[in-house]
């Protein structure tokens, strides 16, 4: 997997599309598809935050991801495409993709939110790459967005099968624990640390009275799926 690189300084959007080989037609839709609406808040010159370039770019992410996965495994049952392709758009993932090319330090972000840490939040960096995406595609078209995601696409792709990522932990714990007669597990939230617009959820996964794994993240599902894992780990079926 490429390593993640740290970019020092804030990027103006040229300066970000130069640095990762992109050259937009219309710089006022990469400079768009960088504007969180905190930045909007803010800034009443700016005209239009990131979020409908986010709309139209996570449509295009799934349309691109589903027909390269029907192409390049054309063995492959619809349920395991399904399973792969919600791996390959998930959160975390385009959020891993954004920090890949360095996005975070291009965003254009309020005051508060850049406070926050905005520039390093995963369901921001997802959101922003969406965007990104968006802008290309209205930009360029389909080929323009193909030749730039897909290389990211299929490298990851490789780590998510030799690492297993593309399986969901907390169906398999579920599994199981069914096999052995034992009680479905139940998820309990036990701690949420930090203000409303950057809380931290800490979960813990039960069978019964006992606490078989435990896991933070941004979101609940992030947590849960975090504890899945630790849980298999201390059973013996690390992920």
């Amino acid at each position: 997997m490429t390593k993640t690189k740290t970019y020092k300084e804030d990027e103006l959007p040229e300066k970000f599309a130069q640095r990762i080989g992109l050259k937009f037609n219309d710089p006022m839709l990469l400079c768009r598809a960088l504007t969180h609406r905190s930045f909007l808040n803010e800034h009443p010159d700016a005209i239009e935050d990131n979020e409908r370039l986010e709309f139209l770019g996570d449509a295009i992410l799934d349309f691109i991801v589903g027909a390269w996965l029907y192409n390049e495994l054309p063995e492959m049952p619809e349920g395991e495409l399904t399973k792969y392709r919600a791996a390959l758009v998930h959160t975390e993932q385009l959020a891993e993709f954004a920090k890949q090319i360095g996005l975070g330090q291009a965003l254009r972000l309020g005051k508060g939110e850049l406070q926050a840490g905005g520039k390093t939040k995963p369901a921001l960096l997802c959101d922003a790459f969406e965007a990104l995406i968006g802008a290309l595609y209205l930009d360029q078209g389909i080929d323009a967005v193909q030749n730039f995601i897909l290389p990211m696409i299929s490298e990851s792709f490789e780590d998510i099968v030799s690492n297993h990522k593309g399986e969901d932990p907390k169906s398999r714990l579920q599994e199981i624990i069914q096999a052995e007669n034992l009680p479905i597990p139940q998820y309990v939230v036990v701690n949420e640390l930090g203000p409303d617009h950057s809380k931290i959820y800490e979960i813990e996964v039960m069978v019964g009275d006992k606490t078989l794994g435990k896991g933070s993240g941004s979101s609940k599902q992030s947590a849960t799926k975090k504890a899945a894992q630790d849980a298999l780990t201390k059973l013996g079926y690390g992920l």
